[in-house]
């Protein structure tokens, strides 16, 4: 499981998924949530993944459906003049046949959205299969057909992974950069292999676009999972947690089920993978559900819960009055509040930790993963913008 750049504007956090391509998908029918009290202009980081699902990338895959979550760690941490941005997060696959060669074997999987669990479903269900990798053809599509917020204090990017000849396709990488350098979008370049290798299938030159970078990584690189004393207590938090979501309408069941199913892929595909992932639910900045869940539908605008209909409510509330909903949502509120604190406390202790054993142990490994390269760009490109994470 990415604006136009002006020096000194703020640089703002991605939040996660609206236009999922064909992915089972959440259909909310029941209302549209928007805070009553939101800023006239909020800030935003919109950031567009592409992947190659060639058939070499099954490592990169598996590096990105951990990324996403420490991608969303990362940026949920930044401030600028004392404001958190909103995170947006799309996802491309290109290389797949099955895709066309009209549609340059590109896809679009997420348009912009804040919707992680449906973004890391979707980054579970991607396979790979043999093709032909057109990177200017995916960059060029990702520009137009999403919707990139042109306000001056939001950062978009791209990061675009892959390990083929960058200059493949009938879309040139120049036709996309000058589109990218108009929109304002930086577009950094991430080869799966040596940087030599790399410069050499020509990813130094996509790295040009928006004064974007080029990078390279170990796509079959594995984390080492450290244990901590906070890893329990955590999982045990998130199962508190996970109780006090309340889903209603129509999907609120099957996006209350997939909360749980992408704790449980999170989790066999690595232990560090499941806890970045809890990291994220415990910041209610970061892991926002409003459009299925009472709580969060509640906080992001005060009149939602008498907005709702009564048969879209849970059985167990359709024969209650609005006063004693509206009692029982703000006490499963306090609940979640109080759990996500702790668990905001547990994973500062729980990073912590693991620095120090690091140290401890001169675990000193330099091999560049998705995660770490990412990580580098996402807090290198903030301080043009003023912007500071933690």
């Amino acid at each position: 499981m990415l604006h136009i750049l002006k020096t000194g504007a703020c640089l703002f956090c991605l939040a996660a998924f609206a236009q999922a391509s064909k992915t089972p998908a959440t259909n909310f029918d029941q209302i549209k949530t928007v805070p009553a009290t939101a800023p006239a202009v909020k800030p935003k980081i919109q950031a567009a993944i592409l992947l190659d699902v060639s058939n070499s990338m099954d490592g990169l895959i598996n590096q990105a459906k951990t990324q996403l979550w420490n991608m969303v760690s990362v940026m949920g941490k930044a401030t600028c003049n004392g404001s958190t941005p909103d995170i947006e997060i799309a996802l491309y696959e290109y290389g797949r046949p099955s895709n066309g060669e009209t549609n340059g074997y590109v896809k679009k999987i997420s348009g912009f959205t804040s919707d992680l669990d449906l973004l890391s479903q979707q980054l579970f269900g991607l396979t790979t299969y043999g093709g032909d990798e057109y990177c200017g053809h995916v960059i060029n599509s990702s520009l137009k057909e999403l919707s990139w917020d042109t306000a001056s204090n939001n950062y978009r990017v791209i990061f675009i992974a892959g390990n083929e000849d960058f200059l493949q396709g009938d879309i040139a990488f120049s036709k996309a950069c000058l589109l990218a350098k108009q929109k304002g979008v930086i577009v950094n370049t991430i080869y799966c292999g040596s940087k030599a290798t790399g410069i050499q299938e020509h990813w130094n030159l996509g790295g040009e676009c928006g004064n974007g970078s080029y990078t390279n990584i170990n796509e079959n690189a594995k984390d080492d999972d450290i244990e901590t004393p906070y890893d329990s207590l955590l999982f045990s938090l998130n199962d508190q947690l996970n109780g006090t979501y309340m889903g209603y309408g129509n999907n609120g069941t099957l996006a209350y089920a997939n909360q749980s199913n992408m704790d449980m892929a999170n989790m066999r595909l690595s232990k560090k993978a499941g806890l970045k992932r809890i990291a994220v639910k415990g910041n209610k900045s970061l892991y926002k559900n409003y459009q299925w869940d009472m709580i969060d539908a509640g906080a992001a605008d005060s009149t939602a819960l008498d907005k709702i209909s009564i048969s879209a409510l849970p059985d167990s509330l359709q024969k209650k009055s609005r006063e004693e909903i509206k009692k029982i949502v703000k006490a499963k509120t306090e609940e979640r509040s109080a759990v996500q604190n702790q668990i905001g406390e547990l994973s500062a202790k729980r990073e912590a930790y693991i620095r120090l054993e690091k140290v401890k142990k001169a675990m000193v490994d330099n091999t560049p993963t998705l995660e770490t390269e990412i990580e580098k760009i996402i807090r290198e490109q903030a301080k043009r913008f003023n912007m500071q994470i933690q």
